[in-house]
């Protein structure tokens, strides 16, 4: 990847970041789920800024976890983190990849596309013996001129998914675990049933993965391969639109661009059927 403020590619390598620390637009979010008593006791990538995936970027009057956020929410929270139109955006978390690209997923969804996610998150950063720090960086930063600018083809809600299991020309990928797609094991949620979206096809997030990182292209695309989607529209889906990302990550590697992320996913959709 050549060292630019314009990114060619939706995942970095932590070599690539660390080479490119200086680039001015520079901007690093790390995507964890932190309590409030955490962030002391956590390890950092320097210059990190803390994007926060469960509350200040999600509608937290949804009755679901994670709801997708309004565009005047998103945008005056990317101001707020500093971010602009021309930044240079790459997300990790302390997972590997978990968490990170679901960020991507919604500024994608937002209409910008200048970001990617840090292969291997800050596992695979500290796997490097690269330099870490105790606090995450305070809001020393200019308020952003970030504009969103929603892409209604990048997310799918409960209306959209009673047509998309009914179409032949639409498949549905679910990336939790082949256990809980059959309804062997139960689900997390307490209250929640088991089940599958109709006409739903799994894809366990985790074949995707190589320990902390994504498997080179060429495997992912055998994965993808594997399923009957060929000419077809795709969605993912997961448990609550977290993982499902993930899968929208490995197939926009893979070259599929007709994709789309269940919002709501399983949880919506198991809560609001029977």
């Amino acid at each position: 990847m050549p060292n630019a403020s314009r990114l060619v590619s939706t995942i970095v390598s932590c070599e690539w970041l660390f080479q490119n620390q200086h680039i001015e637009e520079l901007v690093i979010l790390d995507a964890r789920v932190l309590k409030a008593d955490d962030f002391t006791s956590q390890t950092y990538i320097p210059n990190s800024r803390y994007f926060d995936i469960k509350g200040k970027f999600s509608d937290q009057d949804d009755e679901f976890p994670n709801a997708f956020p309004s565009q005047e929410q998103f945008e005056r929270e990317a101001r707020n983190l500093g971010i602009n139109n021309n930044s240079l955006i790459v997300v990790y978390d302390d997972k590997g990849i978990y968490w990170s690209p679901r960020v991507w997923w919604l500024f994608k969804s937002f209409g910008f596309n200048n970001i990617a996610v840090l292969d291997g998150g800050l596992p695979e950063w500290e796997r490097h013996n690269y330099n870490t720090i105790n606090s995450l960086a305070i809001s020393h930063w200019e308020e952003g001129d970030f504009k969103a600018k929603f892409q209604q083809d990048k997310m799918r809600f409960f209306h959209h998914i009673l047509n998309i299991a009914r179409d032949e020309n639409c498949g549905i990928l679910d990336a939790r675990s082949e256990d809980r797609f059959k309804g062997i094991a139960p689900e997390p949620r307490i209250g929640l049933r088991s089940g599958t979206i109709p006409n739903s096809g799994n894809l366990p997030y985790t074949k995707l993965l190589n320990g902390n990182c994504l498997r080179p292209e060429e495997e992912l695309k055998a994965i993808f391969k594997s399923f009957d989607i060929a000419n077809r529209s795709l969605t993912f889906s997961c448990g609550s639109g977290i993982t499902a990302c993930i899968l929208a990550l490995a197939a926009d590697i893979s070259g599929y661009q007709n994709i789309s992320v269940y919002d709501g996913s399983w949880t919506e959709f198991g809560t609001l059927t029977k």
